[in-house]
């Protein structure tokens, strides 16, 4: 199943100031508005596969995206959570990679795809974007190094703190930040994050709520103690 087109002006986008396109001249946004489509995907539904050819990037106007790995077992690693504002896929079509991950809609999202030919010709012409571009991937390469090296060293325990702790700001209500962040995911797709069972997170969600460090409607968490839960997470 396909998403369904919509339209989304570049100067009426919500989401412009926060994104890698916030920097661009009225001319360069005018040119990427000219030449980019946009999609609503459902739940589930897949804006790109892993280990396939780049053909452009993709800017999430709205909505959520869990962008994950498979491993040779088959179980899914999932590596970030996108949110709006994000962009996905530049890092694999700079390096003139295939796809190493895969982003599927966590929700009902609304994504934005920019050709490769007009994403390579803003790099040349913009140093100035190229640069931020560059000082980006870097950024987010030392993120994945941390979140690697969390994996290896951290009880599953201190994983799950660190990630409640990761996912409270990326579900945070950008229109009201002062409310309470209500993380909106599968126990499955949360174990996926940890890199530990299903199971296992449930028994710990259990324990946190015991310990008043969250509470729960449904599958909502949210997170009630903050610094108690980096405590836990044994983040200096």
């Amino acid at each position: 199943m396909r998403g369904r087109r919509v339209t989304i002006a570049c100067e009426d986008c919500q989401v412009k100031d926060i994104s890698k396109f916030g920097m661009l001249c009225s001319e360069d946004l005018d040119k990427i508005n000219y030449n980019k489509s946009c999609t609503a995907y459902k739940k589930g539904q897949v804006i790109f596969h892993e280990d396939t050819r780049p053909l452009g990037v993709f800017c999430v106007n709205r909505g959520r995206l869990k962008i994950y790995k498979t491993g040779d077992d088959g179980k899914d690693q999932i590596i970030q959570i996108a949110k709006s504002g994000d962009l996905l896929g530049y890092r694999a079509m700079i390096g003139e990679d295939l796809y190493p991950v895969t982003a599927e809609a966590l929700e009902d999202v609304q994504v934005c795809f920019v050709p490769k030919d007009e994403f390579v010709r803003l790099m040349e012409e913009s140093t100035d974007f190229s640069k931020m571009l560059l000082k980006e991937a870097c950024h987010e390469l030392g993120m994945m190094t941390e979140m690697l090296t969390n994996l290896a060293q951290k009880t599953v325990r201190e994983r799950l703190a660190v990630s409640l702790l990761m996912l409270k700001d990326v579900y945070r209500d950008e229109e009201n930040p002062t409310d309470i962040a209500q993380i909106n995911m599968t126990r499955e797709d949360l174990a996926n994050i940890v890199g530990t069972a299903t199971e296992t997170v449930i028994r710990l969600l259990h324990d946190f709520k015991e310990e008043n460090l969250i509470k729960t409607n449904g599958r909502k968490i949210m997170v009630l103690d903050a610094p108690r839960l980096v405590k836990v997470g044994n983040i200096y």
